[in-house]
């Protein structure tokens, strides 16, 4: 379906503004947005998403920090609610530049919140993460246990999560932060996928080894106390979480009280078994390099998803690494051929 450029007619339909649409997750629930009858528009920098997964309805360019584009975007499109996805997600980049990861994260965060504030605007799904939990003492991570991150990268989506609460008591800003865990996978239509240059994903670097653009896999330590010595991961496919999230947004449209909630399947894959469903979608070997632990990497860590099940309905459709992987391994065949042309962009 491609993009829709503004008109009157918008006006019958329900916009919700995407910070952050044209990214991975993001264009993701777009798509999941508009076959639930909302207009998706996305609202990104394209610093590092992609013009060409905006196919649901328009594309506004712009910076979340840049306040005066936020507001003529609201003004313009007039959207019931807002989801959150702009941010810079990589704890790497954030040990070794906090200063970025704050300015962008908690900085441009303040900046939309305040756009909203300005118009009434008073509910926001918020792109959250497990990163805010850091090392955990016991198993399945729920929504009670300690937050403690370790990274700049998790301080940041934690930060916003209390400025978020801070906003509710005092200007009753409504608002869902979903902790999701370890995003997978690709649109089982085909039509979008995840695509970052360097790819510092997982799943992806292993299939991208599949195919002979990498050597090898890394493996960050395989001495761990688990089954395989491996690490254990929570690898919940993106469009399950797509979905999460319009479950999220239409229980605050119904008027429901703000949420904290995680988005995970609740199962544990280590890496080596990832490994292996990679191998097996593919028919071809991933040869794996074993390298030192990272510091802060934790042996284990799987969600329990029972608040998001009781609360939201929320239930994951891919429950199989090999599923989650054979999607995602779909759109790297097809990826060249699939993408669309650029919708219709306003330049801010």
């Amino acid at each position: 379906m491609p993009a829709l450029p503004h008109s009157p007619a918008m006006a019958r339909v329900r916009s919700v503004l995407v910070t952050g649409g044209a990214g991975y997750i993001g264009s993701h629930t777009c798509k999941a947005l508009a076959r639930a009858g909302y207009l998706p528009v996305t609202y990104d920098s394209l610093q590092t998403g992609h013009a060409d997964a905006v196919r649901w309805g328009p594309l506004v360019r712009g910076d979340i920090r840049d306040a005066a584009t936020l507001a003529g975007t609201i003004a313009e499109y007039g959207p019931v609610a807002v989801m959150h996805f702009a941010a810079s997600a990589y704890v790497a980049d954030s040990i070794a530049d906090p200063a970025a990861y704050y300015d962008n994260n908690v900085a441009g965060s303040l900046c939309l919140l305040n756009a909203m504030r300005a118009v009434g605007l008073d509910a926001l799904v918020f792109s959250s993460s497990c990163a805010t939990y850091g090392p955990v003492d016991t198993l399945p991570v729920t929504e009670e246990t300690p937050q403690r991150p370790v990274s700049p990268y998790g301080r940041t989506k934690l930060m916003v999560e209390h400025i978020l609460e801070d906003y509710g008591r005092a200007y009753g800003l409504r608002s869902a932060a979903l902790r999701y865990f370890n995003a997978a996978g690709a649109d089982p239509d085909g039509e979008i996928g995840e695509r970052h240059d360097p790819e510092p994903h997982l799943l992806p670097r292993a299939l991208l080894v599949a195919l002979g653009r990498l050597p090898h896999l890394a493996i960050n330590g395989d001495d761990y106390d688990t089954p395989d010595g491996t690490c254990l991961r929570d690898f919940v496919h993106v469009s399950d979480l797509a979905r999460g999230h319009v479950l999220a947004l239409e229980h605050l449209l119904r008027g429901g009280p703000s949420l904290r909630l995680n988005l995970g399947t609740g199962r544990a894959t280590s890496i080596r078994d990832l490994v292996r469903a990679v191998e097996r979608v593919s028919g071809r070997p991933v040869p794996c390099q074993i390298s030192p632990r990272r510091p802060g990497d934790p042996p284990a860590v799987y969600a329990a998803p029972d608040k998001a099940r009781a609360i939201l309905g929320f239930t994951t459709a891919f429950n199989d690494i090999d599923a989650i992987a054979a999607t995602a391994w779909r759109f790297l065949l097809t990826s060249a051929a699939s993408h669309a042309q650029p919708p219709e962009e306003r330049q801010a």
